[in-house]
């Protein structure tokens, strides 16, 4: 997976690694090249007693030097952008995809892995793009070129390239085989200490209220404490490369003064040629050294490749037709978008029983259709089917006689306005969240929004107005603002339909029956799904589904639930008496 990524990702970069790839070749060629004038200069010069060959000659060692130290400059900085983009393509890549995961993919990563995957695992994948393109060229070069120049410089002593690389190598990949599943491990515990983290930050109030900051940090300190181990160990075995390869260049420096010293001594080797090959020497295991670097990074950039590649070979389970059909416009002039469950179930994955059967209903344009059970009934997956987040294991949902299925999502989800049952707010500010569904979205809308969500009188008092800050997941303001101003979000977006999901919950009852009189009003035309768990929220709908245990079991309007259905006439007496509820 690591090859494929970085070929189809460095493929966009390639005049990068082209420019790379020249300058590093000019910077080889002129470190094979400096050995040998040092070579000459001790013994042409220094052996004669030549100032001006020796004056000449550093002058163009120290020319080809200057130019070296250019070339390896330019070359790094050609390696680094083409690093530094191959990292941004990848986290442009992994946002994408995940922006096209269903609810049913994300869940199955999970938020903290996800976050891993576009972070820490693209970092490791872009520290191997710049180590390989700072070494693309240098370390083939310079270990197959002082091969050459040292045979060149003296045959007899060669025996000792062709010992000590071996043994190199051999070490090294022994380390880097270790290695491997300790990097594996280290990437998913990185994961869980992120997932954590993340609980307990998103949490916070939860854990302060039952008073388990102890426990918390007691857990944050495990999860932290096996990454650390992990890395420790890894570390170890990193740490235990370097020394190895250090001794084999020591031990096989020392040969090579040891057998040359004889060579010397019988005449038939120069001291600079010794100096030369000894420079050659030093150079191979020098590049067989970068080459460890690598050999060192690829391990955990692999496991990160992988885990990158997993993502992106993940195909949504929601996915857009090949030939998406146009629902086109109504031509009897009503607003609002009917919704209609044909015999729809659905069922997650692996599991023995369907969560929905046997579901069937027509939501019509202009009309209120509430959806009313027990906790765990099936109401919010039902909810997630008709803007398909997910789609039906059997049956279809249709939108003005159209399969959702068979719409292209941005078509879909352009008419339809949902507000969660746990509302989100973006970082920004009161204008710009309610604009997120219509960027060009007047003042004078967002007021209107604003009072029909009855969130007017509290952000007139914030400071700013509409452009009063809003933190992240709006923490900085109560559970029934955020409430009302996710509401306000979807009536700026005016869509055909609005699917609320259990968002009066935190409302109070004067709030809850001002804030449903002024949605009768400014959402004339429009198709309207609520999902409730208070009954007073939903008396005056003109439908009622009962769910229970994942299929209807009543429908009609308040009084004639009340009439007929057992079901509802529990879920009524549990919350007021009958004489309250007619």
């Amino acid at each position: 997976m690591l090859w494929k990524l970085l070929v189809e990702y460095l493929r966009p970069h390639r005049r990068l690694l082209a420019a790379v790839v020249v300058f590093q070749l000019a910077q080889s060629i002129a470190s094979l090249y400096l050995p040998t004038l040092n070579a000459d200069i001790i013994d042409e010069g220094v052996a004669k007693g030549d100032t001006g060959f020796i004056l000449g000659l550093g002058a163009v060692m120290l020319v080809i030097t200057l130019a070296q130290i250019a070339c390896s400059i330019v070359a790094v900085y050609f390696a680094a952008k083409a690093a530094m983009g191959v990292g941004r393509d990848l986290r442009g890549a992994i946002f994408t995809r995940v922006g096209e995961f269903s609810e049913q993919e994300v869940t199955r990563f999970g938020a903290a892995s996800l976050i891993t995957r576009s972070t820490n695992d693209v970092q490791q994948v872009q520290q191997l793009v710049l180590m390989s393109a700072t070494m693309l060229v240098t370390a083939p070069m310079l270990s197959i070129g002082g091969v050459v120049m040292a045979v060149r410089q003296d045959v007899q002593l060669s025996w000792l390239i062709a010992v000590s690389v071996p043994v190199l190598l051999i070490a090294v990949g022994l380390i880097t085989v270790r290695m491997v599943p300790l990097f594996r491990q280290m990437q998913k515990r990185i994961d869980t200490v992120n997932r954590v983290l993340r609980e307990q930050l998103t949490g916070i109030r939860v854990v302060r209220s039952f008073v388990r900051e102890d426990i918390e940090t007691a857990r944050f300190a495990r999860a932290n404490e096996d990454v650390t181990d992990t890395a420790l160990r890894a570390g170890r075995l990193m740490a235990l490369a370097f020394p190895v390869v250090m001794l084999v260049l020591n031990v096989s420096s020392v040969a090579v003064i040891w057998f040359g010293s004889f060579r010397i001594q019988d005449g038939s080797m120069q001291v600079g040629t010794l100096i030369a090959f000894l420079s050659y020497l030093m150079q191979i295991l020098m590049s067989v050294m970068m080459a460890t670097f690598m050999a060192v990074m690829i391990p955990r950039a692999a496991v990160s490749a992988d885990r990158i590649g997993e993502v992106l070979g993940t195909a949504s389970s929601v996915r857009p037709p090949a030939r998406p059909m146009d629902r086109g416009e109504r031509q009897d002039g009503v607003r609002g978008a009917e919704l209609e469950m044909a015999d729809v179930g659905f069922s997650y994955p692996g599991a023995e029983q369907p969560v929905l059967s046997g579901i069937s209903f027509t939501a019509r344009a202009g009309q209120t259709t509430a959806i009313i059970g027990s906790t765990g009934a099936g109401k919010t997956t039902l909810v997630n089917l008709m803007p398909r987040l997910f789609d039906a294991t059997s049956g279809s949902v249709r939108m003005d006689g159209v399969d959702v299925r068979e719409l292209h999502p941005d078509q879909l989800w352009g008419h339809i306005g949902l507000v969660p049952q746990r509302p989100y707010l973006f970082s920004g500010t009161v204008r710009s969240n309610l604009q997120y569904g219509k960027p060009d979205a007047s003042e004078e809308e967002c007021w209107a929004a604003l009072e029909t969500a009855q969130a007017r009188d509290f952000v007139e008092r914030m400071e700013g107005g509409l452009d009063a800050p809003i933190s992240q997941g709006g923490t900085n303001v109560s559970g029934g603002q955020r409430q009302r101003l996710a509401i306000a979000r979807a009536l700026v977006k005016r869509p055909e339909l609005f699917i609320f999901d259990d968002s009066f919950s935190s409302l109070d009852t004067g709030t809850d029956a001002r804030l449903r009189q002024a949605l009768h009003r400014n959402t004339a035309g429009a198709t309207l799904v609520i999902i409730a768990q208070r009954v007073s929220s939903i008396v005056d709908a003109d439908q009622i589904l009962v769910l229970d245990d994942g299929t209807i079991v009543g429908r009609g309007t308040h009084s004639e639930l009340l009439a007929t259905s057992e079901t509802y006439r529990e879920i009524v007496s549990s919350q007021l008496s009958a004489e309250e509820a007619v």
